[in-house]
């Protein structure tokens, strides 16, 4: 796969929940640096929680963001039709010998952790299943326990040696070279036994299918790149650039977030907020305009 010669952006949802101001912050950047990089921008529908990801949901993230003004090309991916697509890829890395299967609950993960976090705050696995003998492993799996596909970090670190990601700007025209930390995050999962594949797994899959030359997105997945980038190296895919942009917070300083029900884009149009009222808040117009009124 080459990179395109044209800039190709993306913006990549997960209707798991409504959009709120963070989504429309983003989406709108993203659609700003495109068309100021003359480049195509692309949408992509992260639904691979087939359970929380309804039909329903897609539906009215599209028509929020057709409502703030977000416009894309082509047909929007969506990845629930490539779960195929994840399987190569996880296939690939199973007979590489850098994935192993993990039985462990959260609970006992939680009980063995040591103490160390990862960088979303999570505890590192402790890496229990990961020297467990081929007889036990093939003995649980006969047994159909629950299980998923971990990433044996440091084989994979040890396989690709130091790397590093070319992070932008915020106007896209110098890149610093970041070097990435990915032994920070510990074995990471990769599939689950009836999810087969991860966030992690699905947008480096994702990116490469789509000739992706340029990744905005918040920098809550700023240390999540580390282990982006060491999936494409053992996958042999591309190596896009990268702009982490900033958070939109709430009045406590925290970011918004759909598991603590921020207000979404669909509560502010019924509160009669505008599509450029929306833009004056995110400071994406130089005119300001006032909020519409509860």
């Amino acid at each position: 796969m080459n990179i395109s010669d044209q800039p190709i952006f993306r913006f990549a949802p997960s209707p798991n929940g409504q959009l709120h101001l963070g989504h429309a912050f983003s989406a709108l950047l993203t659609q700003e640096l495109a068309q100021k990089a003359d480049g195509k921008l692309l949408l992509r529908i992260e639904d691979i929680d087939t359970i929380r990801c309804t039909e329903e949901g897609i539906e009215q993230m599209l028509n929020d963001l057709d409502w703030v003004g977000f416009a894309w090309d082509e047909e929007p991916r969506r990845q629930s039709n490539h779960f195929d697509d994840y399987q190569k890829a996880l296939d690939q890395l199973k007979a590489d010998g850098l994935i192993y299967p993990c039985f462990c609950s959260r609970k006992q993960i939680k009980d063995a952790a040591t103490g160390a976090k990862d960088p979303d705050g999570a505890p590192v696995y402790p890496g229990t299943c990961k020297h467990m003998s081929p007889f036990t492993r093939d003995k649980h799996m006969a047994e159909a326990k629950a299980f998923a596909w971990r990433l044996d970090m440091d084989k994979a670190i040890q396989k690709v040696g130091d790397i590093t990601w070319q992070e932008l700007d915020e106007e896209l025209s110098h890149a610093e070279t970041i070097k990435a930390d990915p032994a920070a995050w510990g074995d990471v999962v990769l599939a689950r036994k009836y999810t087969p594949t991860s966030y992690h797994l699905s947008v480096v899959v994702d990116d490469a299918d789509q000739n992706i030359t340029h990744i905005t997105r918040g920098k809550d997945l700023y240390f999540a790149t580390a282990v982006h980038r060491v999936l494409q190296e053992l996958l042999q895919l591309p190596e896009p650039q990268y702009y982490h942009h900033g958070l939109i917070l709430d009045d406590e300083g925290n970011k918004l977030s759909k598991s603590k029900k921020s207000l979404s884009l669909e509560a502010l149009k019924k509160r009669g907020w505008t599509p450029e009222q929306i833009r004056a808040q995110l400071g994406l117009d130089e005119e300001d305009e006032s909020a519409g009124e509860d």
